[in-house]
């Protein structure tokens, strides 16, 4: 490879402006495609196969009307003062006119809902007061009948006493054989009396039946009210206009799922609610249709590319050679990000992706090319011939390049092991970038250095040639005492920072996250304000109804059995049931928490709702919303993160026993990168979750950790670390090999390689801190995460811990079984078998 690499050198020194044209080519091939193939970045997440994925695939089925994404639109009057009739009027002509919008399938008017409500809870009054007086008109029914059944029974018993004189009258008269045909008429008189009495004691008992059936029907209207009173209660908080008046929603509801929704219909959606301006009346919305598409490259990120241009001019001490990196480092991003952008209309592409590979394809753009400049630079100071020089830099530094690119490589693209289609995809536009800054690095950096000749060196420096060189101080190794002070006080001030780790929560932003002043920033806080915390959190629960449920007041019954057991639970403001399906298997339900999506305790509820055991028995509940995708992804995410990790300081082992033959040194550095990383995830806690020196970056809101951080940091921070480990680790073990002490070989590598990892470190802290002030929360705490694991790692952990344990282990720290050294490849790094080739 270093032979290669020499080659590949000279040839870009020879053929400068062919290898300059060929790249510029590339890039212009590559903004053809952006043109051509660039759809749009989407602003959501997705990881399939989760908990509330399956619920939505039920809705799909059984309830289709719901399970499409939806957004709301808030419309508020700027004074805050109510909405007026006119005002209402235009924003209902805005409503009925949104159904034609792609992909929308209703569109509900406020004011017609809050005019629904009202009429119904006006219906159930009237019906309550309807059922009031049927009820007493039966119990007035009940007390007449009862009142003819007692003169009745009065009446019987006078005809049971006459009976009784008449048969006694008529047992005289024929015990003394006298006629009995003036009984017989009485008797006939009697026997009609009774057949009357007879008859009105058939009609009290029908009557009686009546009433008694008009009291199971009055019974079981009583039964519905009730239950139709206390589900209506359950959703009283569930409001579409503020109870001042001065706030109305829109919901918009869309006929596919969030994560098949064209960014397209979302921004007609937008457009069409904006484009119409009501005097008084301002506009905002949800951040499910709305949330900000963070710009790729802002002022802060041109303020960090400023501070590397100022570090590359103090390292190099030329504004021709401090060049260099960041032009190869520009053509590169270009080319990587819009060759990955131009195939955002195939692939569903998250706002993050092309960010992070601007991020990277900067960073180890002016790094890589900074690295082989600078070795370049020495040669000439030294006397060496330009292009000779220029292939000897490629062969060595270059090679040390494409080694430390393609370790961060094969980490980012780890990511696709993960199953998370996102992160993958985030992971393979990110080593697409590292890519193609090694190949420029290690062609177009050559041919400009070729075209700039002995100008690359300043005059001083070249006057300084001639001179008669200055003696090499002898390096000194540290003494045993500080070095062990080094190791103790750097291990605990990495635990120390590590610490707020311990609490670390993950989620995804929502719209408290949002910049300041923009549309949904103001959507989320109104909202909140409005209608309460938790109506940014609404969530969607499903409840499977068993089969032999039929008939609207078995129906009833399940759902106020449902919304029962979800109302009683703690942080539950409202539950609303909303639909159920036409077999009557499935039911939906509306459940507001009472705090945000991103709250302790809507995560502990969306949880609480999971794990209920089957209401009465045999309904099930399933949990939807984007609140709860939100907890799925979090979670999901959390799960794979041991694995990962478990890879990535598998591969470090593996990769750092090969190049430094030992097994000591790769174990150091490894458990160095994990010490390292916790502590990058404990900063990144304390600012961005904790909110210390929030103020100092302009964080507004504080919240959970962005949920593929931590993962997203593993890889890109294994990559660069181990890149600094290399330049200075490898110079150890030369000096090591050529006769130099253990302890010795250590101070003498550190003191080669300082210098240029020191600017490369501060380098990349400029590129990934322009970040931090991006509007964008999620692109800061990505930007922080990085500037501050790669200054934790190079000055504490590469520059001050590792040479201190180096020093420790003295010559144990290059020990390797022999039989093991005997069947490893000899992977010449740092081209040194090149470099003694071409001096001799």
């Amino acid at each position: 490879m270093a032979e290669l690499l020499y080659r590949l050198g000279k040839f870009s020194a020879r053929r400068a402006w062919l290898v300059i044209i060929s790249w510029l080519a590339v890039l212009a091939v590559a903004a053809g495609a952006f043109l051509i193939g660039f759809s749009s970045l989407a602003s959501n997440f997705d990881i399939p196969g989760t908990a509330s994925g399956e619920v939505t695939d039920a809705l799909a089925e059984e309830l289709p009307d719901f399970a499409g994404a939806s957004g709301t639109i808030i419309f508020s009057t700027s004074d805050g003062s109510e909405l007026t009739a006119e005002q209402q009027a235009e924003i209902s002509a805005l409503v009925d006119g949104a159904e034609s919008l792609p992909d929308v399938a209703t569109v509900i008017d406020p004011f017609a809902t809050e005019e629904q409500r009202a009429e119904q809870a006006r219906q159930l009054a009237d019906a309550e007061q309807q059922l009031a007086d049927g009820q007493a008109q039966l119990d007035a029914g009940r007390d007449q009948l009862n009142a003819g059944q007692t003169q009745l029974d009065a009446g019987q018993a006078q005809l049971d006493a006459a009976q009784q004189q008449l048969d006694g009258a008529r047992a005289q008269l024929e015990a003394a054989g006298m006629p009995t045909d003036q009984l017989d008429a009485q008797q006939a008189e009697l026997d009609a009396q009774q057949a009357q009495l007879a008859a009105q004691a058939e009609q009290i008992t029908a009557g009686l039946a009546e009433l008694d059936a008009k009291q199971a029907e009055l019974d079981e209207g009583a039964k519905t009210a009730e239950m139709g009173s206390e589900l209506l209660s359950m959703a009283e908080s569930i409001r579409m206009v503020s109870k001042d008046g001065s706030t109305a929603v829109v919901n918009v509801s869309f006929s596919v799922p969030m994560l098949e929704l064209d960014e397209a219909s979302k921004a007609a959606a937008i457009d069409y609610f904006t484009g119409t301006p009501i005097d008084g009346v301002d506009v905002s919305y949800s951040t499910t249709i709305g949330q900000s598409v963070p710009s790729i490259f802002g002022v802060g990120e041109a303020v960090g590319l400023v501070m590397a241009a100022i570090v590359l001019i103090v390292m190099l001490g030329s504004l021709l050679a401090a060049s260099f990196p960041l032009i190869t480092a520009l053509v590169g991003v270009g080319i990587g990000v819009l060759s990955s952008l131009s195939f955002s209309g195939l692939v569903s592409m998250t706002s993050v992706t092309p960010v992070l590979g601007v991020m990277l394809g900067l960073a180890v753009g002016i790094d890589y090319s900074l690295f082989i400049i600078n070795r370049h630079r020495k040669q000439l100071l030294a006397g060496a011939e330009v292009r000779e020089s220029i292939g000897l830099a490629n062969g060595t530094a270059g090679n040390a390049v494409v080694f430390a690119g393609a370790t961060v490589i094969v980490a980012l693209l780890a990511l696709n092991i993960t199953g998370v289609p996102f992160l993958g995809l985030m992971g393979t536009v990110g080593a697409v970038c590292v890519a193609i800054a090694v190949l420029l690095a290690v062609t177009m950096t050559p041919a400009l250095l070729g075209l700039a000749g002995e100008r690359l060196i300043g005059r001083r420096a070249r006057a300084r040639m001639t001179d008669s060189p200055k003696p090499v101080k002898a390096v000194k190794p540290m003494a045993t005492w500080r070095a062990v002070v080094t190791a103790i006080v750097s291990v605990a001030l990495l635990l120390v920072i590590a610490l707020p780790a311990l609490s670390m929560r993950v989620g995804l932003p929502d719209g408290s996250s949002e910049p300041e002043g923009s549309p949904t920033y103001n959507g989320y806080t109104i909202s909140a304000e409005q209608f309460g915390a938790g109506s940014n959190a609404t969530l969607l629960v499903t409840a499977e109804l068993t089969e032999g449920v039929s008939g609207e007041t078995e129906v009833l019954e399940a759902q106020l059995a449902v919304a029962r057991e979800l109302y009683a639970l703690d942080n539950v403001t409202a539950v609303a049931p909303i639909a159920v399906s036409d077999d009557n298997s499935l039911a939906a339900f509306q459940v507001i928490p009472a705090e945000g999506p991103n709250a302790e305790s809507t995560d502990a509820l969306v949880r609480e709702m999971r794990a209920l055991p089957p209401v009465n028995g045999d309904i099930t509940l399933g949990v939807a919303g984007q609140a709860a995708i939100n907890i799925d992804i979090s979670e999901s995410l959390l799960d794979v993160l041991p694995t990962y990790l478990l890879l990535v300081v598998g591969l470090s082992l593996l990769i750092m026993i090969l190049v430094f033959r030992s097994l000591l040194v790769p174990i150091i550095a490894t458990g160095g990168f994990v010490l390292s990383l916790l502590a990058t995830y404990g900063a990144t806690v304390a600012v961005f979750q904790w909110g210390w020196f929030a103020d100092v970056i302009g964080l507004h809101a504080t919240g959970p950790i962005l949920s593929f951080l931590p993962v997203i940091l593993i890889g890109i921070l294994f990559g660069l670390a181990m890149d600094y480990q290399l330049f200075l680790a490898s110079g150890m073990r030369e000096a090591y090999v050529h006769g130099a002490s253990a302890r010795d070989a250590v101070a003498q590598g550190f003191r080669a390689g300082r210098s240029v990892v020191t600017a490369a470190a501060l380098i990349m802290v400029s590129v990934f801190g322009g970040f931090i002030f991006s509007e964008s929360t999620m692109i800061r705490s990505i930007g922080f995460g990085l500037a501050f694991g790669v200054l934790i790692d190079a000055f504490l952990v590469r520059m001050l811990l590792m040479p201190a344990l180096m020093h420790l282990l003295g010559t144990s720290a290059w020990w390797i079984p022999r039989w093991l050294d005997r069947i490893m490849p000899n992977v010449d790094v740092e081209g040194a078998a090149l470099e003694r080739r071409h001096h001799n």
